[in-house]
């Protein structure tokens, strides 16, 4: 036996020792449950056969019978309340197979290639991670499942081959859920390395003990959630609490040993894995660290601006590429990298990549900002040839817009003489300039107006509306995280008042660019809007701007408006 198969050996036996230890945790649970049934037979049984008899021991067992039956309605309360709770589930897109049988396809081959059960089905998520998630609790109460059968005339076919409310079980295998970036700006080759040791995850997955071990997890998680689910009437929030409370126990006392046991998972997944692909899986590994920095700049950068704006980008996972290309080309560090784009990419293992990527799109719209499952007013798709102009120019515009209305509740009189109506630069500036000026209540007004229209916008999200791509309004991701608020994971932190005002100032000085100057409104996919000359970036607006809006001094900025060309006295368009 080689190094590599006594490693994933001793890994696989360490996971079913912990799984061991968890489900021992549960028979102890049961064991105190049902102690006081037991000592009530024990007596009942005696006073049958004529001994402990007498009024003292009649009082006994009667009161043991008593606790004993309280006892095993309340165990009964905590199993149903266990058993009834919907674990949460990773918000993805699902991916049929009829939309990606060669993705199905190379995913089969490499569970061949590591001797694991193929993963069940396959899904995406927005975001540069991949994992298998096990969702056989939320097949058995909702009915129809999916299962990727291995073999010949194989295909991902709803249901296990029961009608919709069955109570037999689908196939255990988890899902293989895979970071949308990784599709499009890896190679085919290099997803095949870095799946390998997802999929090999499949085996300790399939072991009964491991399997039970994770669902009494997963089902003690899901209890505390819901006991914690707001909407409840105090005739349910009571015994849900209790439940909760008792599960909270029990997972305290589970967390060191399951979390033992998917150490020793992964572990014996990784040593399995070695075998294929080991030498392309280290330099694969380098490429999702650089998607990784890509994706989390893009969103960032070029995504939450455009959110912001009421549009989604929809081809975000495209717009990945453009981002790392350009990095490739900025960084002497990623050089070479931009050679890899001559091989087949990833994305196209499924049909429609373009279908898939919208989906991805809307769902990271939905998760880290907040919006509807599906376009509407206010929350439209964009292109990228579209950006520049539908929400880079707007962006502009509208923050100026506020600024100028910000201006007149503090009273500052217009700044042209011939025309007081018009928006100028000039009044910016002349209302910023000079040491111990008025910034502090102009950023006040700013961060209270922004506070003012957030709060005010709709919220968004819930169960009943549908989205591009794959999903819809009945299998919406994110029916399992409940009508609370979006976003579930915000990507920034609120922007202080000092931020926004050097925000809206910059953007009323790419404004007056665009309308005296000849400038235009451009994208970089780095570092989000752009302002254009002469058909160059110019990326060195932002210190002038916060010398004036910090120091009060204008100077910097009058020497870049003369150098650039921009006439602060000229009126600007505003939305």
């Amino acid at each position: 036996m080689s190094g590599i198969d006594v490693g994933e050996e001793l890994g696989a036996r360490a996971a079913q020792a912990r799984a061991l230890a968890l489900l021992r945790i549960r028979s102890r649970a049961l064991a105190v449950a049902i102690l006081p049934a037991a000592v009530a037979v024990v007596l009942f049984a005696a006073d049958a056969q004529g001994h402990l008899a007498g009024p003292a021991w009649d009082a006994v067992r009667w009161t043991v019978l008593g606790v004993a039956v309280a006892v095993l309605l309340v165990t009964v309360l905590v199993a149903v309340s266990v058993a009834r709770a919907r674990p949460a589930m990773s918000p993805t897109v699902p991916v049929p197979e009829e939309g990606a049988p060669d993705l199905y396809r190379l995913v089969r081959d490499l569970a061949d290639r590591l001797d694991v059960p193929a993963p069940s089905a396959v899904a995406l998520t927005p975001d540069c991670d991949s994992w298998l998630e096990d969702r056989t609790h939320r097949a058995l109460r909702k009915g129809p499942g999916a299962a990727l059968r291995k073999g010949p005339g194989a295909s991902l076919r709803k249901g296990p081959g029961a009608s919709a409310g069955s109570a037999e079980t689908v196939d255990a295998a988890p899902v293989l859920v895979v970071g949308s970036p990784f599709l499009w700006w890896m190679r085919v080759a290099e997803l095949r390395a870095v799946l390998a040791p997802v999929v090999a995850g499949t085996g300790p997955s399939a072991h009964p003990d491991i399997a039970a071990a994770r669902r009494f997890v997963r089902g003690l998680d899901a209890a505390i959630a819901d006991a914690a689910a707001p909407g409840r009437g105090p005739v349910r929030r009571a015994p849900l609490a209790f439940a909760g409370w008792v599960a909270r126990l029990l997972l305290r006392a589970c967390r060191g040993h399951a979390a033992e046991m998917e150490r020793c998972v992964a572990a014996a997944a990784s040593m399995r894995a070695q075998t294929v692909d080991y030498g392309l899986r280290i330099a694969a590994q380098e490429q999702v660290g650089l998607a990784y920095a890509g994706w989390d700049r893009l969103l960032t950068r070029v995504a939450l601006p455009a959110w912001r704006m009421g549009r989604w980008p929809s081809r975000l996972d495209a717009g990945v590429v453009s981002a790392l290309t350009e990095l490739s080309r900025r960084d002497r560090l990623a050089d070479g990298f931009a050679l890899r784009l001559g091989e087949r990419p990833a994305c196209d293992l499924l049909e429609e990549p373009g279908v898939a990527d919208e989906a991805a799109s809307l769902l990271a719209a939905r998760l880290f900002h907040g919006g509807p499952a599906e376009s509407g007013p206010g929350w439209a798709p964009v292109d990228w040839q579209q950006y520049p102009d539908e929400v880079v120019d707007r962006k502009w515009r509208s923050e100026a817009a506020r600024l100028h209305r910000v201006l007149d509740t503090l009273g500052v009189p217009r700044a042209s003489a011939a025309d007081p109506a018009v928006p100028t630069l000039a009044r910016v500036m002349e209302h910023l300039s000079g040491p111990g000026g008025p910034g502090e209540a102009l950023a006040a007004g700013i961060g209270a107006a922004v506070a003012r229209e957030e709060a005010g916008a709709p919220v968004h999200g819930g169960p009943e509306q549908s989205g591009p791509g794959y999903g819809g309004a009945a299998d919406d991701p994110l029916d399992l995280w409940g009508p609370g608020p979006l976003p579930l994971f915000p990507l920034q932190p609120p922007r202080t008042g000092t931020e926004l005002l050097a925000d809206h100032v910059a953007a009323m000085v790419c404004c007056a660019a665009v309308d005296t100057a000849g400038a235009a409104p451009g994208l970089d996919w780095l570092d989000g809007p752009a302002l254009l000359v002469g058909g160059e970036r110019r990326a060195d607006l932002a210190a002038p701007v916060l010398s004036l809006v910090e120091d009060g001094d204008p100077d910097p900025l009058l020497n870049w408006l003369a150098e650039v060309g921009v006439r602060s006295d000229k009126p600007v368009r505003l939305v």
